[in-house]
C-alpha cells in the first residue's frame, strides 16, 4: 500500500532539504556569473523561478557569449532532452486530469525523480513534489544572493563549493545503482558512450548521446527481476 498524499509529500520535504542545500551552492555561482555577464539582478532571479533547470540555464548563459539566441535557445533544450525519457517514465505514475497531471509533471527534477523511484518501477508523484519544493525555494533564493552579493569564482572554489553539486549527484547515483541492476548497466552504457563522444563532439551532445542509455528499461523485467506480491496486494 503507498502511503497517503499528505504523509508522501512531507517525507519528500524532508528528502528534498539535502538537494535544496547542494542547489543553492550552484545557484550562488549562476547568480553571480549572470550579474557578471551583465543581466543584472532581477533577470537571473526571474529566470531562475520559471525556468528551474540548472544545466539548460547554465547552457543558455554560456552559450549566448558567444552564439546567437537561436544557438543558445537550442543548446538549452538539447541539455534537457532527458526530461522527455523521465516524463515517459512517470506517466503511468501521474494522476487526475490532464491539467493535474501536466502541473504534477512541472516537479520533474533529477533528484526529485530519483527520491520518488519505488521498486515496483512505479513513482510517487506527491514525494516527488515534495523533494521539489525545498530545491525550488533554494534554486531561487540562491541566484538572488548570488546575483546581489556576486562571489567570486576563485571564493567559490577555494571553499569547495563548485565541487558540492556533481558530489551531490555522485551520491544519487550510488544510490541508485544498488537498488537496481538494469540502472547499473545503463550506468556504465552511459559513461562509456559520452566517453567516446567526447572525443569526438562537445559535452552537451555526449550527454544527449549518454542518454540513449536509459533506453534499457523498456526492456521486459525478467522474473527474477520483478517485484513479487502477495495475495493481499502487499510487497514481500
Amino acid at each position: 500500500m503507498r502511503p497517503p498524499a499528505r504523509q508522501s509529500f512531507t517525507r519528500g520535504l524532508r528528502l528534498g532539504i539535502g538537494p535544496g542545500l547542494a542547489t543553492a551552492v550552484l545557484a550562488l555561482n549562476f547568480g553571480a556569473e549572470a550579474r557578471a555577464r551583465g543581466w543584472g539582478t532581477a533577470v537571473p532571479v526571474a529566470f531562475s523561478a520559471f525556468a528551474f533547470s540548472g544545466s539548460a540555464q547554465f547552457t543558455l548563459l554560456s552559450s549566448l557569449s558567444g552564439a546567437t539566441v537561436l544557438a543558445a535557445v537550442v543548446a538549452a533544450m538539447v541539455i534537457n532532452v532527458r526530461y522527455l525519457v523521465m516524463s515517459v517514465a512517470i506517466a503511468p505514475s501521474l494522476r487526475g486530469s490532464r491539467w493535474a497531471r501536466m502541473l504534477q509533471a512541472q516537479a520533474i527534477v533529477d533528484a526529485s525523480f530519483l527520491a520518488a523511484h519505488e521498486e515496483d518501477g512505479r513513482y510517487d508523484v506527491w514525494r516527488m513534489i515534495g523533494v521539489s519544493v525545498p530545491q525550488w525555494i533554494c534554486w531561487t533564493a540562491g541566484t538572488a544572493v548570488g546575483a546581489q552579493a556576486a562571489p567570486s569564482p576563485d571564493l567559490m572554489h577555494e571553499l569547495g563549493l563548485d565541487v558540492a553539486f556533481p558530489a551531490f549527484f555522485v551520491i544519487l547515483l550510488i544510490d541508485e545503482v544498488r537498488r537496481s541492476r538494469r540502472a547499473l548497466v545503463a550506468c556504465l552504457l552511459g559513461g562509456m558512450i559520452s566517453a567516446g563522444l567526447l572525443f569526438v563532439t562537445g559535452p552537451s551532445y555526449a550527454l544527449l548521446g549518454a542518454a540513449a542509455a536509459t533506453l534499457i528499461g523498456l526492456r521486459r523485467k525478467e522474473h527474477h527481476e520483478a517485484v513479487s506480491v502477495r495475495t493481499d496486494g502487499q510487497r514481500r
